[in-house]
């Protein structure tokens, strides 16, 4: 949809916009507004630790005469998570895309929300050409066919509004929705509950080292404790379901594993990825939750599956994992590897205890625990040392 005309095209219709309270986004949903085009926003508590909280972001967008609502889809997002770790699907450089993950909770939510307030057109502020564009677009189409997609920062006249981010923010700024020392012409990140990603200006420069993200859920190695902090957990069906013998629900269990990871500085992974339209990008990621329940979660998966089913499961992660990227993650093909990934995980029940030390896992215990009757393990030493026996 062209902005050309759009107030005429749009008359009589409601937006629907996805307000994630970042630049892009503000600037996108201010200009609407202006133009005297019906749109409520539509914020989603996803966990996020980058942006204003959602509450006082409404009321910011309020206080300007922007309507909003508040969508809460953490306990979405941490199934969400969960689903990743049960599935091990990571993009390249074995990195937790917890943006691309995001956004099929968010449309899944926030489109089921817009049609109730009677929206019929959904908006978002990504940038154009991105991957987040895809992304929106696949998933409304699959989800909410019904929804008309906008995205605006494909259109000349936006974009020749507003040139650079420098000006998106001193447009902002007057209109007193962002702050004078809030760096968000060359700074961006994008966070949820499972991870948060960076990006800017001088991390799109090779030269420069990934220390100069600024870490949200947790610290830096070199910053973490001195002593090693054990840690249990439990997966039943391959679901992460406690943590030190506390019973967690998945939201729980997201934010304790975050936060005891994230303490011990669980090292951020520093990617150049090859993004859905073929172009390659420098993206510095953090997920310290899911790199630890991943980690207990290939421990307990490594003795209980089978050689065979072994081998289909580590063939189909990556694919969820690409799909998950891509935006494709309710694609049939990502349905069929998903189902053929619950079968081979259905018996990975069992107990895991590592330990963490400055940004390191250290395997400690695997206990309770029932091998496949396919998978007998061998031992040596403990028969005598010279036979190896199976048991």
């Amino acid at each position: 949809m062209k902005l050309d005309g759009l107030k005429d095209r749009l008359k009589g219709r409601k937006i629907g916009f996805c307000m994630s309270g970042g630049l892009s986004s503000l600037v996108v949903s201010k200009w609407l507004t202006d133009q005297g085009i019906e749109t409520l926003n539509f914020i989603a508590d996803i966990g996020q630790v980058d942006q204003v909280k959602p509450g006082a972001l409404a009321d910011l967008l309020g206080s300007k005469g922007m309507s909003s609502q508040v969508v809460d889809l953490r306990a979405d997002m941490a199934d969400m998570a969960l689903e990743l770790v049960r599935y091990q699907a990571t993009y390249e450089g074995d990195y937790w895309n917890t943006t691309g993950a995001s956004r099929a909770v968010l449309v899944k939510g926030l489109a089921r929300s817009m049609k109730e307030q009677g929206c019929t057109v959904l908006a978002h502020g990504c940038v154009g050409g991105g991957n987040d564009q895809a992304r929106f677009e696949r998933y409304t189409r699959a989800l909410a066919p019904d929804l008309e997609v906008f995205v605006p920062w494909q259109d000349p006249d936006l974009l020749g509004r507003f040139p650079s981010r420098a000006a998106m923010a001193e447009s902002l700024r007057a209109a007193g929705l962002l702050d004078e020392d809030q760096d968000k012409a060359n700074y961006s990140t994008d966070a949820n509950l499972a991870g948060v990603s960076h990006e800017g200006t001088a991390l799109e420069d090779l030269r420069t080292p990934s220390t100069a993200a600024r870490p949200l859920l947790g610290v830096w190695p070199q910053q973490a404790p001195d002593a090693i902090e054990s840690v249990r957990i439990r997966f039943e069906q391959g679901r992460a379901v406690e943590l030190n013998g506390r019973r967690v629900t998945p939201l729980e269990c997201l934010m304790t594993a975050n936060q005891v990871a994230g303490r011990n500085g669980l090292w951020m992974q520093d990617v150049l990825e090859n993004r859905v339209n073929g172009t390659k990008c420098r993206g510095v990621y953090e997920s310290p939750g899911l790199t630890l329940l991943g980690h207990g979660f290939r421990r307990l998966y490594q003795a209980v599956v089978e050689k065979q089913a072994a081998q289909l499961y580590e063939s189909l992660s990556p694919l969820v994992g690409r799909q998950v990227y891509e935006g494709r993650y309710l694609e049939v093909a990502s349905r069929a590897a998903c189902a053929a990934l619950d079968v081979v995980t259905e018996h990975v029940t069992g107990t895991v205890e590592v330990g963490l030390y400055k940004g390191n896992v250290f395997f400690h215990a695997l206990t309770d625990f029932t091998p496949s009757p396919n998978a007998s393990r061998q031992t040596r030493f403990s028969g005598g040392g010279h036979f190896w026996q199976t048991r």
